[in-house]
């Protein structure tokens, strides 16, 4: 028996363990608690002077916000405020969850930031440019410039202290591993249709981005959406899926709509002397590929329920009575086919314009018409058809 019996030492070691454990715990906790508090300086660095939060805690393994606002310039002398919304962003909730493996590095590593109750504006200019969050990045996609500017070389021995300088003026590095929104609402501004911005509003926003390193915004990123765009008779649904490098613009997505109301989409699809849309549905899956700043995005579109107003004597370029024949003829809808392509960074390009020339080269082809001749017809014809054959035949790159 007395032979079978642990001895001092035997006994000590779940003990030494223990404690070697707690302590171990413990230094987790402090330096997460060290590193969180630097982490909390540099969340208010990030969001600028202008941001409002309610309150900032720091729990045992992230650091929360609430009551989060980044509010837009406001209109001053008289003048029209330069964003179209309140604000850029307000959340509800924010949880921001460093990882661990790095709590004490120079750099600023993320592993998930979740948004809850958030809403959130997007501006696209008339030159097409997109503007989410200018306060943020385009402040740092500024600094990134500067920081990549080379260092002369008779500077050499000092640009190791030049790169510190640089990247503290330029704000902190960030990698963030997975951004998410969940359950918010964006409203989408377009000025590059009309001169009064389009709104079109998203609700029970769903959004997904996993990894983004800041300010240089290089690597590739995934993302995620789903979402349900309001519209003035039904709502329908939208599903975008893929990858994109925000700093080269280079992507390969998927996106999907389906039961889309027409009517919120018309700035799109007519021109001022085109039958405006009284009612009518949207289906629209594209695979969309910039590379190179080349754009391939073949796809197919199904309007379903079209009803047209009497105050244009076309749609899309096509007489009335022709688009109002072949919905008689099929169903009460028309499928087509097309293939978005372009120098997406050629000043002249115009994602609109594109869309609308291709599907009306599609419409044609649903009808069975054969676009010389059509535009050759109706170009020679006189009054307001004679020039909307011009104007088609412009439409479809003739001269």
């Amino acid at each position: 028996m007395t032979e079978n019996a642990p001895t001092p030492a035997r006994r000590r070691w779940p003990k030494i363990l223990g404690i070697t454990l707690v302590l171990f715990l413990l230094v987790v906790v402090i330096a997460f608690q060290i590193a969180a508090r630097l982490l909390k300086s540099e969340i208010v660095a990030v969001l600028g002077p202008n941001a409002e939060i309610r309150e900032l805690t720091i729990g045992l393994t992230s650091v929360q916000i609430t009551g989060m606002r980044l509010p837009a310039p406001k209109a001053e002398n008289g003048k029209k405020a330069a964003w179209p919304a309140e604000d850029f962003l307000r959340a509800e909730r924010l949880i921001i969850t460093p990882s661990l493996s790095s709590l004490l590095r120079g750099r600023i590593v993320l592993s998930n930031i979740r948004v809850e109750g958030a809403y959130l504006s997007l501006l696209r200019e008339r030159d097409g440019r997109l503007r989410v969050l200018p306060d943020l990045t385009e402040k740092t996609a500024s600094a990134a410039r500067t920081t990549r500017r080379p260092a002369p070389a008779r500077f050499a021995a000092l640009r190791r202290p030049q790169s510190c300088a640089a990247e503290s003026a330029a704000g902190p590095q960030i990698e963030i591993g997975r951004i998410e929104i969940v359950e918010g609402a964006l409203d989408f501004f377009d000025a590059s249709v009309r001169k009064t911005p389009v709104k079109i509003t998203l609700e029970h926003f769903n959004f997904s981005l996993e990894h983004l390193r800041m300010p240089e915004l290089t690597g590739e990123s995934r993302i995620k959406l789903t979402s349900v765009i309001k519209g003035n008779q039904q709502d329908g649904e939208i599903d975008i899926e893929g990858k994109i490098e925000l700093a080269s613009k280079e992507s390969d997505i998927k996106t999907r709509l389906r039961n889309v109301d027409l009517s919120a989409l018309q700035a799109y699809l007519l021109k001022a002397s085109d039958a405006s849309i009284r009612r009518g549905s949207l289906d629209m899956d594209v695979h969309s590929v910039v590379k190179n700043g080349q754009l391939h995005g073949p796809g197919s579109i199904t309007l379903r329920h079209l009803e047209l107003s009497n105050s244009g004597n076309a749609f899309m370029g096509i007489p009335l009575k022709l688009v109002v024949a072949v919905l008689k003829g099929g169903n009460d809808q028309i499928s087509v086919q097309f293939i978005l392509a372009g120098n997406v960074n050629n000043p002249a390009f115009s994602l609109n314009e594109s869309i609308a020339r291709e599907i009306g080269v599609g419409l044609m082809g649903a009808l069975g018409l054969n676009v010389g001749n059509l535009v050759k017809g109706l170009g020679n014809a006189g009054g307001d058809i004679g020039k909307m054959g011009e104007s088609l035949g412009k439409l479809l790159g003739g001269q």
